[in-house]
């Protein structure tokens, strides 16, 4: 576990230096994203950066970024993000991920729509040859008709399980949203089933990330690798 928090800061840390003063940057999910806030508010705290203002994906984020002393803002506020550090549950070689591991997913995909730069920063435990090989694919959907939803999805091909909390009850998003996790096993073609997704009414979003990245950052034992697309 050691190893891995220290894959994880030496993904941040690459990251984190593309990050210039007087920027809005989109704040992501998740303890890689974590280890990305702490980094900013340490370079805060000394004045090696200036003027920050984070947006969060999360409420879970705001409450960190606050506790760490980094200014927010909202996206009412500030519509363009110059970038956002986010981490991700899988990538395969053509820089498409899926995300939502945290249940932030629809948040987290709003910021990344709304930024010049979206930088994914992981450790090499999270490359895939094909999406769906490590991860299921995280839905996020209504409560309203949610049986309904687990069928079409499953006729889709996944094995569907609604998330829950340790106690049993469902997961709740910040919007009140459940997830679905849904395992599709290899995706040949992850652009049909997110295409599938999108025409289901109460599907509200999916963790398929699949022309929004424009960097990936990955740390392993031997360095970090800089990738963009």
């Amino acid at each position: 576990m050691q190893e891995i928090d220290t894959l994880k800061r030496q993904a941040a840390e690459a990251a984190v230096a593309h990050i210039e003063s007087g920027m809005v940057v989109g704040l992501g999910a998740g303890s890689t994203a974590l280890k990305a806030l702490e980094c900013i508010a340490e370079r805060l705290a000394v004045g090696t950066l200036t003027d920050i203002l984070g947006v969060p994906c999360s409420e879970q984020v705001a409450a960190d970024a606050r506790r760490l002393a980094v200014p927010l803002t909202t996206l009412d506020c500030h519509p363009e993000i110059n970038l956002t550090v986010d981490g991700a549950d899988e990538v395969d070689p053509q820089l498409r991920v899926i995300k939502g591991g945290g249940g932030a997913l629809l948040r987290e995909k709003i910021v990344a729509q709304a930024s010049e730069r979206e930088i994914i920063i992981v450790d090499e435990r999270k490359l895939s040859e094909r999406l769906g090989v490590k991860w299921a694919l995280p839905v996020e959907a209504l409560s309203f008709g949610l049986r309904a939803h687990v069928e079409y999805i499953e006729r889709l091909g996944a094995a569907v399980q609604v998330r829950t909390r340790p106690d049993g009850s469902p997961f709740r998003t910040d919007s009140g949203n459940v997830i679905l996790d849904c395992q599709f096993g290899p995706m040949e073609e992850p652009e049909c089933i997110a295409g599938a997704l999108e025409r289901r009414a109460g599907v509200i979003e999916h963790g398929l990330f699949l022309d929004l990245v424009t960097d990936l950052i990955v740390a392993s034992p031997s360095g970090t690798q800089h990738l963009t697309r």
